[in-house]
């Protein structure tokens, strides 16, 4: 790309590429489409299975991890005991002229470039009112602020006898497995388990292409282990891995420096929970460049005490950096502590202990969690893959992620013949 051209103009080749050459479609385009939601064409599903098996690559093979696939549909006694029927929750709002809904935080984003995830509500609106932010749309006064849930709702069977919901994430079925898989694993700890699938998030206004979708790939990973020995067993291979943390409290301060540091000092500083964190959070960076993602664009963001998931003691997100879309989060890892375990050991009635025959005792299992979508990694690659040579632009993809390997072509090219 030519230095300092456009961020719209960018976005738009690759989209241009992406519509043409059949990597991305709107969803039911003929009968005008519906927000959130994406096709992917041919050359679009070969990048995004060979995305897929790269991540097997790193988690499946390279961790040893014990891959799962589950229902999307949920029973919500599930997913209330998780959290998820109280807590995944967004802030919405509402333009009192034209009645569009939208999201407060993407909103606010796109009308003054600031983050308020974390924010109360009263302290979203005030923000509103003091950058009198206003109806992308038709430019009218946004309303007050309520809670929506935004997981999609469904019945079970004919009628209304069992409540479910198509699942926010993969990882419930992993937890609610943990005694077959612990069984599995032999009762060997740390081990962990991979799941790979669709999830579901009701948005309520996506406006970002296939940044913010309603229907999405994920590749999740639960690594259980004893909390009294959070440590990895190759940790020695990551030690040097240069890490570019932004720090909860220097994004609470104003301070927008990042912390440029090894995973060996970022476990010795203590600014990672444990040496698990240190290692999957070096685990990510190595799969984001290999996926072609430069490393001067990757950030760990470390989420504030607001912003983080019910489940959460700590979690950073891996973002890139984009052109048009500023920085998106392409993964996130979390300390998700005992939580799932004891809510669903505690609804269930099931024990979800497992016993150490080294400590002579049961072990209520801790988890960290990588968490990656898909879709997102895949618009990020196609963005820092695009190149301009003379009057054409063309995607320069890794070999080893290119949909077409081989190709044969015509030693000239004639002005008149189809393309």
């Amino acid at each position: 790309m030519k230095f300092g051209e456009p961020v719209e103009r960018k976005h738009e080749k690759v989209m241009d590429i992406a519509l043409r050459r059949g990597f991305i479609w709107p969803s039911f385009e003929i009968y005008g489409g519906v927000g959130g939601f994406y096709d992917f064409g041919p050359l679009g599903t070969l990048l995004k299975n060979k995305i897929i098996q790269k991540w097997r690559g790193y988690y499946v093979l390279g961790e040893g991890f014990f891959e799962v696939d589950s229902p999307s549909v949920t029973p919500e006694e599930v997913l209330k005991a998780s959290g998820h029927v109280d807590h995944f929750l967004d802030a919405m709002t509402e333009c009192q002229e034209c009645k569009a809904a939208f999201r407060v935080a993407d909103v606010v984003r796109e009308a003054t470039g600031e983050d308020i995830e974390g924010m109360s509500k009263d302290e979203m609106e005030q923000f509103i009112k003091k950058h009198q932010v206003r109806c992308p749309d038709c430019g009218g006064e946004l309303g007050p602020i309520f809670d929506f849930n935004a997981m999609f709702r469904t019945a079970i069977g004919p009628g209304t006898q069992r409540v479910g919901y198509l699942r926010p994430e993969t990882a419930q079925a992993m937890f609610i497995d943990f005694k077959r898989l612990q069984r599995y694993a032999r009762g060997k700890l740390p081990f962990g388990s991979v799941q790979i699938g669709k999830g579901y998030r009701n948005e309520i206004s996506p406006r970002q292409g296939i940044i913010r979708l309603r229907e999405f790939t994920m590749a999740e990973a639960e690594v259980f282990f004893d909390p009294d020995d959070p440590r990895h067993p190759r940790f020695t291979n990551v030690v040097g891995e240069t890490l570019r943390l932004w720090l909860a409290d220097d994004q609470e301060k104003g301070k927008k420096q990042l912390s440029e540091v090894t995973a060996e000092q970022a476990v010795k500083k203590k600014l990672v929970c444990s040496e698990l964190m240190a290692y999957y959070i070096a685990l990510t960076k190595r799969f984001l460049v290999d996926l072609g993602i430069p490393d001067e664009v990757i950030r760990f963001r470390q989420q504030t005490s607001g912003q983080r998931a019910h489940y959460s003691a700590e979690t950073w997100d891996a973002e890139v950096s984009t052109e048009r879309f500023g920085w998106v989060e392409v993964a996130g890892l979390a300390y998700r502590t005992d939580y799932d375990l004891s809510r669903h050991a505690e609804s269930s009635g099931e024990d979800l202990t497992v016993f150490s025959a080294d400590k002579k005792r049961k072990v209520m299992c801790h988890v960290v969690e990588p968490s990656y979508g898909i879709d997102r990694p895949l618009y990020c690659v196609l963005e820092h893959a695009l190149t301009q040579e003379k009057n054409r632009a063309y995607l320069r993809l890794k070999k080893d992620l290119a949909p077409i390997e081989v190709g044969v072509f015509p030693l000239l090219s004639r002005d008149g013949l189809l393309e």
